[in-house]
């Protein structure tokens, strides 16, 4: 396991969330430092997007605490936190200038000189409408809104599901690229095999329980295998 040290960036003790009947987070606790990009993997349905929205604010666990840099989630939290959803925050009759401008306006720790540069590195034209944007330019544009706050904790929920191979390198090259190494992401995905490269730390979620986190070099040594072999492994059983 990955060990805790006295400040963390983010605290899950004993969090569990439940929807009517069915169990989407089962007694979670996982703690996350700072300086680390973080996998948070599992199929479809094992609880990643519900783990996310608790930490972002957006959902309300059932029960146990969530603390980002100490303090309960709310609405200081709110403000260092910056959640990508697995579908688009912009509206369809945007250019992608208003959507930046949105975004600007909606959020005081906005950077609009990182905005301009990744707007550049991904090849988005300000001009263009968001509705002419493939599926992969506007993948590029939700990541360049999300990265462009200064926040201490992103989170990116699928930011590669669906987009073709190019698409997808540009986006782990940018995540990389703007990347700030006194905050933490955290990027949901199946697609282990395709975004592994960028891990320092994976933690394997199923059935809403943690069942492994731990740093990519120990998966490496310990077990001899890539994480994309163990997370087969893992969820093979």
């Amino acid at each position: 396991m990955v060990g805790t040290s006295v400040e963390q960036l983010m605290q899950f003790q004993g969090v569990s969330k439940k929807y009517g009947g069915k169990i989407a987070l089962d007694n979670v606790s996982l703690s996350i430092g700072s300086g680390k990009i973080i996998g948070l993997l599992g199929t479809n349905g094992s609880g990643k997007s519900t783990l996310m929205k608790i930490a972002a604010g957006l959902a309300q666990p059932s029960s146990g605490t969530v603390a980002i840099k100490g303090k309960p989630v709310g609405l200081e939290t709110k403000a260092i936190v910056s959640f990508m959803p697995d579908r688009p925050m912009t509206e369809l009759w945007m250019k992608v200038s208003d959507a930046v401008q949105f975004f600007k306006d909606f959020y005081a720790d906005f950077d609009m000189e990182k905005a301009q540069h990744m707007l550049q590195f991904m090849n988005l034209n300000p001009g263009d409408k968001i509705s002419s944007l493939s599926k992969g330019m506007n993948e590029r544009l939700q990541l360049t809104l999300a990265l462009s706050r200064n926040a201490y904790l992103y989170m990116l929920d699928e930011p590669i599901g669906g987009v073709d191979p190019v698409a997808r390198g540009k986006i782990l090259d940018a995540i990389v690229e703007f990347y700030n190494e006194e905050s933490s992401i955290m990027i949901s995905t199946h697609l282990v095999r395709d975004i592994e490269r960028i891990f320092d730390e994976v933690v394997f979620i199923r059935d809403g329980e943690i069942v492994m986190h731990e740093e990519v070099e120990n998966i490496r040594l310990k077990h001899g295998k890539s994480v994309d072999e163990m997370f087969k492994e893992v969820f093979a059983e």
